[in-house]
This record gives C-alpha cells, structure tokens and sequence, in this order.
C-alpha cells in the first residue's frame, strides 16, 4: 500500500482547510472500507492517489448522531450502518432506510462503514476499479466503456449518459432517494436525487465540500414503506437489482407513490415516474403489480451480457408492492 499522511481534525472547518491546503491529493475518511481498499488496490491514476487522509471521527461535535426534530430525522454521516439498522427510530418511522443499512454487506463492514461513506462510494465496476488502474477507461478519462464490449453483467440496463454503463453500489441511496432526503454539506443542502453524478467520483460535491448532515422528511400519516434487494451472494454483495417503495395510503386506493430503483442504472438510482404513474389510484393486487412492474422497465434497453436484469427488476417492483 502507497505510504500516506493520516491527520486527525478537531473539526469540520479544520478538515475543509485541510481539504483546501492539500487540494486534489486528499480525501476525508470515516469507516474506510471502501477508501481505504481502493487505495491498497491502486485502482486509480497515480495522479489520482490519495497522499493525506484526513480523519472525521476526531471532529466535534461528532458527526455520528441519529435524532429527530420537526424537520424528520437527522442522520451523522459517521453513523454506522449497524446503527442507523438496529435504531429503534428509524426502524419505527423509517424503516426502509433501516432494511438498506441492513442490507449492506457483511455485519463487519456494517460495523466500520458509514452513510456518508455508502453514498459517497464511487461506481461498482470492475474495469473502474481494476487493481492497478489496468484499464483507463472512459471514467477515469479515457476514450473507451470496456463495458461495452465486455463483461456487462453489472452495468445499466437504462443505457449510459456520457458513455459510462457502471451503475452506483450504494443501497441506502435508493432509501433516501425514496424518502424524499437531502444532503447537508458545508457549503449547501442537496435534494438527494441530485446528488449522484453520472462521471467520477460519482456525485456533485466540490473538492472541499463535506457532508455534515442527512435529513430525512417525517414520511405522510398513513404512508407504508419498503426497500427491497437481490445480490448474487446471500452472504454480501452488492445490488443486482433493489427497490425503495414509498405508498400513501396504506390500504385502498394509492392516493400518492414513490419508486426508485437501484443497481440498475449508470451513475446512481433512478425513480421510475412511469410505474408511480401506473400505481396511482389503484388498489394494489397482482395484476396491478405486474403492470406497474411492467411500466417501471418500460425505457430499459439491456446490455449484451445483463438482459435478465430486466425480468429481475420487474419481479423486485412486484414483491415489493405485493409485500
């Protein structure tokens, strides 16, 4: 592994200042589990290696914190998967948010991993991430998609923006997407269906931007809420294929809808406004679960190597609704 400075900040202005010093070469850690390995693998452009890690547990006040206030719900984005999965306020207000956290990985990587760090992952793709930077494709500023003539079997069946086909990991992402969450930074907030990007490092923040927040709306009285996830192994993966369902009201006619899907489009999730269009003012059955799964692929056009992710999503979108 590349040698490398380790700074402890007392704060978030002292860890900006730090990010503004060193510039392009450092980076800020929480758990580690996804910087830390892509350092060891050398997966980027030796221009691109992180020499000054800077630590965000040492910060006060810490940025590990769950609470609520009239807002909804507060997420530190140091707050561990395990946490925000075994939170008894989340899990009784915002449960799909929980089931994601769940959902991620092994116990021991939940243990270590944040939610900053889940949602600031950049794409799965192996060319991307190919130890040695051993393919400097189209993401890292090259001119080809080995995907595209390649092994696909994970990338996008929703085409590729800006000819990149590598979709985002990140399962807490759907959850929040669905829920209507924002991103807090130093510098602003950012609606979370506005954070993803569909070039590295995978979202919107500036070089010296740091989450200091999650905020999660308080979801309408009535409303029922599920996340949903197929991954190759059982054991740990990443997502296939996963769903974060939001309905208002409950029982009987849906009066309202929110359908993201992840795993299967470039860049992040993607909210399928045709299938919300489709599932409104039904009463939800198996036939209206089948055609709102239907509608939610409508716009899919698969790769050479990934066609059953089509059938897959649709049967996701299906047993979520039917749940």
């Amino acid at each position: 592994m590349k040698n490398f400075y380790h700074v402890d900040a007392s704060s978030l202005d002292e860890a900006v200042k730090l990010l503004q010093k060193y510039g392009a070469t450092a980076a800020v850690i929480g758990g580690g589990t996804e910087k830390l390995t892509g350092m060891k693998e050398y997966n980027q452009p030796a221009a691109a290696q992180t020499q000054y890690v800077i630590n965000l547990k040492t910060v006060t006040p810490a940025l590990n914190t769950i609470t609520t206030d009239s807002a909804g719900l507060h997420v530190g984005p140091l707050a561990t998967l395990t946490d925000i999965a075994n939170s008894a306020t989340v899990n009784q207000s915002w449960p799909a948010l929980a089931q994601a956290a769940q959902s991620v990985a092994t116990p021991n990587i939940r243990n270590i991993g944040t939610i900053g760090g889940n949602i600031c992952a950049d794409v799965f793709c192996w060319y991307f991430r190919w130890e040695h930077n051993q393919f400097n494709c189209l993401r890292k500023g090259g001119n080809v998609c080995f995907a595209v003539a390649g092994n696909n079997v994970n990338h996008s069946i929703f085409g590729g923006p800006k000819g990149c086909y590598a979709v985002h990991p990140s399962d807490t992402a759907v959850a929040l997407c669905t829920l209507g969450a924002s991103v807090v930074t130093t510098q602003r907030t950012i609606p979370i269906s506005q954070f993803f990007s569909a070039l590295s490092p995978g979202n919107v923040l500036k070089p010296d931007e740091i989450i200091k927040d999650i905020v999660v709306p308080t979801p309408p009285s009535g409303s029922k809420q599920v996340f949903m996830k197929y991954k190759h192994r059982v054991g740990f993966d990443f997502s296939w294929s996963s769903v974060g369902l939001l309905i208002t009201p409950a029982t009987g006619a849906v009066n309202s809808a929110k359908i993201w899907l992840g795993g299967v489009a470039p860049g992040g999730p993607v909210e399928v406004t045709a299938a919300e269009s489709a599932l409104q003012g039904q009463t939800i059955s198996t036939s209206v679960a089948a055609t709102v799964a239907d509608a939610a692929l409508t716009d899919a056009s698969p790769m050479t190597m990934n066609h059953f992710k089509v059938a897959l999503a649709k049967g996701m979108v299906r047993k979520a609704l039917l749940s």
